[in-house]
């Protein structure tokens, strides 16, 4: 199965309600991005990070690599955070990715889609993140 578009996990949503997540870009949480070929299936039922299914070459450790968090703000009635754009370094390719907690354990925040298999461009695989603003930032309340 492949991947199905952008997905916020459900347990995110609890889990933030009950204040488990911390994005502030000065002593928050480490989000991680782990990257996964196009065999992975990940829903909104997604729940923690897997090792099932994850990129595994050169240039790449399982798990993924520490995310910065970008200082969560608001623009008109929404509250939105981003991620400055993750890279890896080496012939890499994913079908997508899943970003998740390491400092309370794997808990799963967002499946991203790729669209598609990617690949590394001048050995350098990077996941652009999208403008940080009411509109269109990587997570919108």
């Amino acid at each position: 199965m492949a991947f199905t578009g952008n997905k916020v996990a459900t347990s995110f949503k609890v889990e933030l309600l009950k204040g488990l997540h911390n994005f502030s870009d000065a002593g928050g949480d480490t989000f991680k991005m782990a990257l996964y070929d196009s065999n992975a299936s990940f829903t909104e039922a997604t729940t923690d990070y897997t090792a099932t299914d994850e990129i595994v070459v050169a240039g790449y450790t399982a798990g993924g690599i520490a995310l910065t968090n970008v200082e969560p703000t608001s623009g008109g009635t929404t509250a939105f955070t981003t991620f400055a754009n993750p890279s890896w370094s080496g012939e890499l390719s994913a079908a997508g990715a899943l970003v998740y907690n390491s400092t309370v354990g794997t808990n799963a925040i967002m499946v991203l889609d790729f669209g598609g298999t990617r690949y590394s461009v001048s050995s350098v695989f990077t996941v652009s993140m999208p403008t940080a603003d009411q509109l269109n930032a990587i997570l919108r309340l």
